[in-house]
């Protein structure tokens, strides 16, 4: 199978409207070609077009930063001498200097299949500013590597932020040229917009489910290691929101989580106990752990890996948003006083709870903290989101 950069190399034909532009790059680490060559350095070595500027997002183009709200600074790119213009440093939105460098900018970002993760935002702002200033996009597409299933609450009028650009649900099943799509029908943009679709993208086919195996894996983002983490992170992106471990300083980021005062096999038990069916498609492992920095930095602590893959991974029945709840609801079961949520500004919002924002909305955390609401009442709120985006997609899906 080719991703979309790859076929713009490969098609002399594809490249043919780019003559004689001004051609931009939006991109990151993992933006590279079947051979794994970075794009920046496969368009400039391909010699019919004229790269006048780049863009990162968050983490930056190198991938030099770690942590959410750890900024990005431009800079001039050291090998080709031209700018290049961080979206996620004193601005998030390109400005109209910025704007001014080019007239057709590509976008080349490996996305993880999750609303809260910025690039889907990026792509958005780009989208406006392209309409504003009479600019051209063209998003080279690549896989979701989550697949194509949907699952969680829908992010509600007044919720937006930067990890939520509009109303869908946590895990959104589009690739980004299809989400380009929905934005322009969804918010009225009357903008030049391309998708250079991939060739042989089968989202549904195993082992993969959305990865293609003949593809290496490269973070996009220093915590998303692997497709395990892909899978898990609708979920275990909410454990940003609280005091409970992520496992951001260790090496599996984001497919874990835990604590220095739980008993992971007695949550495990109440998980159990109280929602056995949201546990289907997956493994869960108690376990210990020691994170070398972040929360709970060099503390022991006890928790829960999951995992989304080997044998008993079951694409269609895994529910990584519903698991994740799950968790934080045996843990306020079994510790009802828990210090869970946690209060800090978070992706620039500094007047909500960062669990609210994640979810774009109180529902989640207001059906975790009642005592006597059952798993059949988050279902009752959240099947109908889910299946309202099914609906809202369809036009929109290009494979």
């Amino acid at each position: 199978m080719k991703f979309g950069i790859d076929r713009l190399l490969a098609d002399p034909d594809l490249r043919k409207p780019l003559a004689g532009k001004r051609v931009a790059l939006l991109a990151h680490p993992a933006s590279v070609t079947a051979d794994l060559t970075h794009s920046l350095d496969a368009l400039v070595a391909c010699g019919d077009m004229k790269i006048s500027a780049a863009f990162g997002p968050q983490h930056g183009l190198r991938g030099d930063l770690q942590d959410n709200m750890m900024e990005s600074p431009d800079f001039t790119d050291p090998t080709y001498g031209i700018p290049v213009f961080s979206l996620y440093g004193e601005v998030r939105r390109p400005t109209g200097q910025s704007m001014g460098t080019f007239d057709t900018i590509l976008i080349d970002l490996q996305d993880v299949g999750c609303r809260i993760y910025t690039f889907v935002t990026t792509l958005l702002y780009v989208l406006e500013a392209a309409a504003e200033h009479g600019k051209a996009v063209w998003v080279l597409d690549r896989p979701n590597p989550a697949g194509r299933p949907i699952e969680g609450l829908t992010l509600l009028p007044g919720w937006e932020s930067f990890v939520g650009a509009g109303p869908m649900p946590m895990r959104h099943g589009l690739t980004l040229g299809e989400l380009g799509h929905w934005f322009i029908e969804h918010f009225k943009l009357d903008v030049d917009y391309r998708v250079i679709a991939m060739e042989g993208w089968e989202p549904d086919a195993a082992p993969g489910h959305g990865w293609p195996a003949e593809r290496v894996w490269i973070n996009p983002s220093p915590n998303a290691a692997n497709i395990n983490m892909a899978r898990a992170y609708a979920g275990t992106v909410m454990l940003e929101g609280t005091n409970l471990s992520e496992g951001r300083g260790t090496t599996r980021s984001l497919e874990l989580f835990g604590a220095p005062d739980i008993d992971a096999r007695a949550v495990i038990a109440e998980m159990r106990r109280i929602a056995p069916e949201w546990l289907t498609g997956c493994t869960l492992r108690d376990i210990w752990f020691e994170p070398t920095f972040h929360k709970h930095a060099k503390t022991l602590c006890n928790g829960v890996f999951i995992h989304a893959e080997g044998g008993a991974y079951d694409h269609a029945a895994f529910r990584p948003w519903r698991l994740q709840a799950l968790g934080f609801k045996a843990i306020r079961a079994l510790y009802p006083d828990y210090d869970l949520w946690r209060d800090f500004p978070y992706e620039y919002e500094f007047d909500k709870l960062a669990i609210d924002v994640i979810n774009g909305g109180p529902g989640l955390r207001t059906w975790v903290d009642d005592a006597g609401a059952v798993p059949a009442d988050l279902d009752a709120a959240t099947l109908p989101n889910e299946a309202a985006w099914a609906d809202a997609r369809r036009a929109h899906l290009l494979y």
